[in-house]
């Protein structure tokens, strides 16, 4: 976590490089373009063995961009914004279709659409007063790495067979541990947010 007692300084984001064509950049690009063929397999044919495979995918290729990245040198602004692009819209169109096939309950979902709300609006009243955001914790980090495995193996426990039995728990286990991290990393972008405000008007 940063220390939030002075302004937040410049993003390293806005010092990488202005790179397009990255192995990173076209993993988070698929990504993303797999999203709307993820929310169709899921709600109209139900081919949840398809859509389980793209979640894999999304998880994998999350894990990897990073990797790539740093060891090959590949990181880019670019990459900096689609990467955790990729990871909010992955967590929001899941959870939302979740919920449409009453997988988890509304307020699950509720809960979490409300904590990124929260941090938008955080992350916009500290830029309206000249901080840059905060940096992401291994909170935010351990939050989104539960709930990105969870989401596959929620998916797996559906139905009687013997891996949806074996899954289950395993699966119920994630979403419950990354919820609870994702709350609490929105906590810490509240606290951030004072501190650096506060600081501001001395």
């Amino acid at each position: 976590m940063v220390d939030s007692s002075r302004p937040v300084p410049p993003r390293d984001a806005e010092e990488l490089p202005d790179r397009l064509l990255t192995i990173p950049n076209l993993l988070s690009i698929i990504r993303l373009a797999l999203v709307p063929v993820f929310l169709w397999l899921l709600l109209g044919p139900r081919a949840d063995g398809w859509a389980l495979l793209i979640l894999v995918y999304a998880g994998v290729s999350d894990w990897a961009d990073g990797k790539i990245a740093r060891l090959f040198n590949q990181t880019s602004r670019l990459g900096a914004m689609l990467d955790p692009a990729a990871d909010r819209l992955y967590t929001l169109a899941t959870v939302v279709a979740f919920v449409v096939r009453d997988i988890v309950p509304w307020w699950f979902a509720a809960v979490l659409v409300l904590r990124d709300v929260v941090v938008g609006i955080c992350i916009w009243v500290l830029g309206r007063n000249g901080f840059a955001p905060p940096e992401v914790t291994y909170i935010g980090k351990a939050a989104t790495f539960n709930l990105l495995y969870a989401m596959p193996l929620m998916l797996l426990a559906q139905g009687g067979s013997l891996a949806a039995t074996l899954a289950r728990p395993v699966a119920y286990a994630f979403t419950v541990w990354g919820g609870a991290l994702f709350l609490w990393s929105g906590v810490l972008y509240l606290v951030q947010t004072r501190m650096a405000l506060r600081a501001s008007v001395r």
